[in-house]
């Protein structure tokens, strides 16, 4: 098992992956932040529709 785990360091398998895990975590915080600036302006954007029609 150990040998096993010392290959995958060794090989280049082992830094992609951690380079693909590093990208992806990059790109779900922004996808995350969008989504949440983007909530934000769009329920203002309703509350004020929703006050003009009052």
């Amino acid at each position: 098992m150990l040998r096993y785990i010392r290959n995958f360091l060794k090989s280049e398998d082992g830094p992609t992956a951690v380079e693909y895990a590093v990208m992806l975590a990059l790109i779900i915080v922004a996808c995350l932040t969008v989504i949440g600036q983007l909530g934000s302006a769009v329920s203002g954007n309703f509350s004020s529709v929703s006050s003009a029609l009052q």
